[in-house]
């Protein structure tokens, strides 16, 4: 499966994210960037940067963002939207190539198995190509992962990301 995807108000963005499913158990989500991998790298592994973009939907925050960037180290982020049920994510970091790669396990606080990310920035003329890729323990997973409407989260938030990029410049 090949999909190019957008966040509904994504007529200020001009760049389509490109999600793929390489394997049984894979999401691999693309996107460019018109800033140096540097602000990227940046944007994805500071809290302060990522509580800006790392919001899904409108209306929703991320109250709770710790960020220990080492191998070993622990991450959880938490958000929160008025009437609407909070959820969060953690999880360790398995490998940091400050920006070029960052690996780390995802678990959901809903009690899936954890997953593991890989996050790699590749830099081209200026412009950085995030590539991520989340490997689930099957494809039951993989696919109730994709239920939950994360493609349109992650694009209406990589489409945020573009504006965060441009401030921290």
């Amino acid at each position: 499966m090949t999909a190019t995807s957008t966040s509904p108000d994504a007529g200020a963005s001009r760049h389509a994210m490109a999600v793929t499913l390489p394997s049984d158990c894979e999401v691999a989500v693309t996107r460019t960037f018109d800033a140096p991998r540097r602000l990227v790298w940046a944007a994805n592994t500071v809290p302060a940067h990522l509580q800006r973009w790392l919001l899904g939907p409108d209306g929703w925050t991320m109250p709770v963002c710790e960020v220990d960037l080492r191998v070993g180290g622990a991450w959880r982020y938490e958000w929160a939207k008025p009437g609407e049920t909070g959820f969060g994510f953690g999880g360790e970091y398995l490998e940091v190539v400050p920006e070029e790669r960052l690996v780390y396990t995802e678990s959901p606080a809903a009690g899936m198995p954890p997953a593991v990310v890989t996050m790699r920035l590749d830099e081209v003329d200026g412009r950085t190509v995030l590539t991520q890729t989340m490997r689930f323990a099957d494809r039951a997973s993989r696919d109730a992962a994709i239920r939950t409407g994360m493609n349109d989260g992650v694009a209406a938030s990589y489409d945020r990301l573009d504006g965060v990029l441009a401030a921290i410049a």
